[in-house]
């Protein structure tokens, strides 16, 4: 591909500054057409070293108003960074809907720099490129924009500029060994760029190849590129939604082979609970160790006892290496971003433990029955969901999740028994009343959870919770079992 772009190209200045003087008035209407349609935007610049990245950022935001836009410049990952997942730092970094992100280097990182300098193989390369186009994918489908630009120039015209930059000691810095073994190794980069090109320009994530050879044609073809792409997303979503068919019901379920009957003697409860809660401690302490995050989900139905569960199950741990994260509606910035954005803003680091009280599966559920998420934002859930978890379980993390079923009458006796004890009386409001007469809507959206979301890498645990000294003993030995299994423990 880069043999397409013609480095001799030039712009005269007059004809520059008429087109860019244009370009500047709809880029700032752009941008606040953008900012009313609530369209989050990320800018991305690539390209080689010296090609110019910084000057065509600043020269793309003089128009613009400074307070829709952040710049984040991209170095390597920190040590604290490697304690989690590869996109993890981009995720937080996602703008908000109506703001434009704008990246001088990006997640691009990953197959260029670290593919030549830390020799990465074939199989790293393809596993990168698929979290980038996975992340790439689901901002768009969200609504997002995503423009990416690749600066090339010569390894000629490289060579002249690290010259020039050399020579005067305000600019001196920006040629170091870095940029001087890209330069060295520009044909291995070149390789590197194209199979970037090929594998990540998508329909969702297009490419835009600049000569930089020129500065004021730089100027222009970023700009154009930019108006372009902005108007067709405001294009896009003025337009009329495609009509949307709901699932039908499925007639079977796997709470169906669930057997509520299990219980456990209060006997039995009170010898296994305190060794289960010590082995679990000890386990904790060798995941920090081993540095192997883990994940822990608690879903169930309202008054299934996820509250109970999670005090046994931290009962003994060493706060310092765990959170309990507990989810409800989304409030303020998690509004204004894609749903999974305050989930891999909650991720445990390297060593560390989180568990969640209801989690992205929302998404799937009560977003789904209430209809907060539109038919096609909760069934592209089930693939965005598996690929989320599918990413922490190659960083290393375990990913433990629970449904603790009840049956409907025992959640109508726990209910009224709430309702009758002074002291538990809060944990019963309106909503989980109103939550109960959906009974078979959520029966219905919790089957096809489980059935789409079950994953060898990240299984559902359907605990068996009417009883619930059978439901902690039974959570409390899954997760001991997993992690058992997981750091290779063989006391």
């Amino acid at each position: 591909m880069l043999e397409t772009v013609d480095l001799h190209a030039r712009l005269d200045k007059s004809e520059y500054k008429e087109t860019l003087d244009k370009l500047d008035l709809q880029l700032a209407q752009l941008q606040r057409d953008l900012r009313t349609a609530g369209i989050p935007v990320m800018v991305v610049f690539e390209g080689w070293d010296a090609a110019g990245k910084g000057s065509a950022l600043s020269r793309l935001l003089q128009p613009l108003d400074p307070r829709g836009y952040k710049v984040h410049t991209i170095s390597p990952p920190t040590d604290e960074e490697r304690m989690f997942p590869p996109m993890w730092r981009f995720w937080k970094r996602l703008p908000a809907r109506g703001a434009l992100a704008l990246f001088d280097r990006s997640w691009y990182r990953q197959v260029l720099d670290e593919r030549i300098d830390d020799n990465l193989d074939e199989a790293a390369c393809q596993d990168a490129y698929e979290r980038i186009r996975v992340f790439e994918r689901q901002f768009a489908d969200d609504g997002g924009v995503i423009v990416k630009f690749f600066l090339h120039i010569s390894k000629k015209e490289q060579r002249k500029r690290f010259k020039k930059l050399s020579e005067d000691p305000a600019f001196s810095w920006k040629v170091g060994k870095a940029e001087r073994r890209q330069h060295k190794r520009y044909d291995e980069y070149a390789g590197a760029v194209e199979d970037m090109l090929r594998e990540t320009s998508t329909p969702y994530a297009p490419w835009t190849l600049v000569s930089a050879t020129d500065q004021r044609l730089t100027g222009v073809t970023v700009a154009e590129a930019l108006v372009a792409a902005f108007e067709q997303a405001l294009a896009s979503a003025q337009s009329e939604p495609a009509r949307e068919h709901q699932p039908s019901s499925r007639r079977t379920s796997p709470l169906d082979r669930v057997d509520l009957t299990l219980a456990v003697p209060i006997e039995e409860y009170k010898t296994r609970l305190p060794k289960l809660q010590a082995e679990v401690r000890r386990l904790q302490h060798l995941c920090y160790v081993q540095r192997k995050p883990v994940v822990i989900v608690y879903e169930g139905w309202d008054a299934a006892g996820k509250g109970g569960n999670i005090r046994r199950l931290v009962r003994d741990m060493d706060p310092r290496g765990y959170e309990v994260v507990a989810i409800g509606a989304p409030e303020g910035d998690e509004k204004t971003h894609h749903y999974l954005w305050r989930f891999w803003r909650a991720l445990p680091k390297a060593g560390h433990l989180t568990l969640f009280d209801r989690s992205w599966y929302g998404r799937v559920m009560v977003e789904r029955i209430e209809g907060f998420a539109s038919v096609g934002e909760w069934t592209r859930a089930y693939r965005e969901i598996n690929e989320f978890e599918a990413q922490l379980v190659e960083f290393g993390t375990v990913v433990i999740k629970f449904w603790i079923h009840i049956g409907k009458d025992e959640q109508l006796r726990r209910f009224e028994s709430r309702q009758q004890t002074p002291h538990k009386n809060w944990k019963i409001t309106e909503e989980d009343w109103r939550n109960r007469e959906r009974w078979d809507d959520y029966w219905h959206a919790v089957s096809g959870m489980i059935e789409r979301t079950s994953t060898a890498q990240a299984p559902w645990t359907i605990v068996e919770g009417n009883d619930k000294y059978h439901a902690r003993l039974r959570a409390l030995q899954e997760v001991v079992d997993r992690l058992t299994g997981a750091l290779g423990d063989k006391k």
